[in-house]
């Protein structure tokens, strides 16, 4: 099954909104894992810290459940 995940960001430094959006298979996996994992791959690419401000999958927010994933 492909979901399509948006993230919405602040750039700390600079507070400016981004939003970034993929297509992915799920391969098994919650939508949630795979937003935290887009999440972490989104945070090695910047060189500014970034602040996550929601996660939607499929118009869906699951904010709460990456930022559950984020604090383990």
């Amino acid at each position: 099954m492909t979901v399509v995940i948006a993230i919405h960001c602040i750039v700390v430094e600079i507070d400016t909104k981004v939003l970034r959006q993929g297509e992915f298979k799920l391969k098994g996996k919650k939508p949630e894992e795979v937003a935290f994992t887009f999440w972490k791959q989104i945070k090695r690419e910047s060189s500014l810290e970034l602040q996550l401000q929601k996660v939607l999958c499929e118009g869906e927010e699951i904010t709460g459940l990456v930022r559950k994933l984020e604090e383990l």
